[in-house]
């Protein structure tokens, strides 16, 4: 999956401003972030695609030396174990703009604090 910018949705944006003052971490980190927990919850199904009107990121401050690990993960997701179901470039793109912003809106409930954002992590992952 390549790309140089990614555009979230302005709802995201929204959210991740409040993420922020309650975290304390930039919205690099909480996309990261929201972005495991959206993997986590399962392939986006028939969820509408989101809108580019938020922030915009540069690639390497969205995943940093993990873009290919995350890429990965994407894929295994969305192309599951199905033979022969490879997704291209823009449907990547287009999915994880979704998986951000599904995500962010998990994380938007789920952290008020840091400490609610430490708990997410598997314990054996924290240590």
């Amino acid at each position: 999956m390549h790309y140089s910018k990614l555009k979230i949705s302005g709802d995201a944006a929204s959210k991740l401003r409040f993420l922020r003052q309650r975290t304390g971490l930039t919205p690099n980190l909480l996309c990261r972030f929201a972005l495991m927990a959206s993997l986590e919850q399962g392939p986006l199904g028939d969820a509408p695609t989101p809108d580019e009107e938020g922030l915009e990121f540069n690639a390497y401050t969205l995943t940093g030396e993990y873009g290919a690990l995350f890429a990965g993960m994407l894929r295994f997701v969305e192309e599951g174990e199905a033979p022969g179901r490879e997704l291209d470039d823009g449907a990547l793109l287009t999915l994880l703009r979704g998986h951000i912003h599904r995500g962010v809106g998990t994380l938007s409930v789920r952290a008020k604090s840091p400490l609610e954002l430490l708990r997410m992590v598997p314990e054996e992952l924290a240590t």
